[in-house]
């Protein structure tokens, strides 16, 4: 029986089409793309545990060695000393006791809980168009720098994949959401919305 709207002649193409979509999936590939090998997918692997830092790279570096890559790679945007540049502040501005991390601004190594993702950030988003250029000793060198110029580790301190994961950071407390958190309120007592 046909219907008097003319609609069962649109709905059976349509059932058509849509219950051809799967077998479409099937179809050849045309010889486009290939599996990549494995030493491509762990070029590709850059996941850095936050908390633990595993599959940190082999490396190492110290606050003075990341104030050479510092100067010749960072200061053009952040500013000779990190705090007067075009890009965001990287040094904490000085602060009455028991202000909480989250009130001293966009400050990556203070707002970090955890070291390893400081490292992570610099790795896979700095220098700023020119992403991935650094090798694993430089990244160490700029976190240690980073952590040095914020009160964090001693100018000496070695950091390398056992020692950037027991940095403790000053943020690692303060860091979770509140847990009777509602959309309405400040996720951390003082901070604004």
């Amino acid at each position: 029986m046909r219907s008097p709207s003319g609609l069962g002649t649109l709905v059976v193409p349509a059932l058509l089409v849509v219950a051809a979509g799967p077998a479409l999936a099937q179809s050849p590939t045309f010889g486009l793309g290939r599996t990549p090998t494995q030493e491509e997918v762990r070029a590709w692997d850059i996941s850095i545990h936050p908390i633990t830092g595993d599959e940190l790279p082999p490396g190492r570096g110290t606050a003075v060695e990341g104030a050479l890559v510092y100067r010749r790679q960072c200061a053009r945007c952040h500013g000779a000393e990190g705090s007067q540049g075009r890009a965001p502040r990287l040094v904490k501005q000085d602060r009455p006791e028991g202000t909480h991390p989250w009130n001293l601004g966009r400050i990556l190594p203070i707002r970090s809980p955890y070291a390893p993702t400081v490292w992570d950030y610099i790795n896979r988003g700095m220098p700023l168009n020119r992403e991935g250029t650094l090798t694993p000793d430089e990244v160490y060198a700029l976190t240690a720098l980073l952590l040095y110029w914020n009160g964090i580790i001693a100018e000496d301190a070695v950091m390398d994949q056992e020692s950037l994961p027991q940095v403790v950071m000053p943020n690692r407390d303060a860091w979770a959401p509140l847990p009777d958190w509602k959309p309405d309120q400040p996720r951390w007592p003082g901070y604004p919305h």
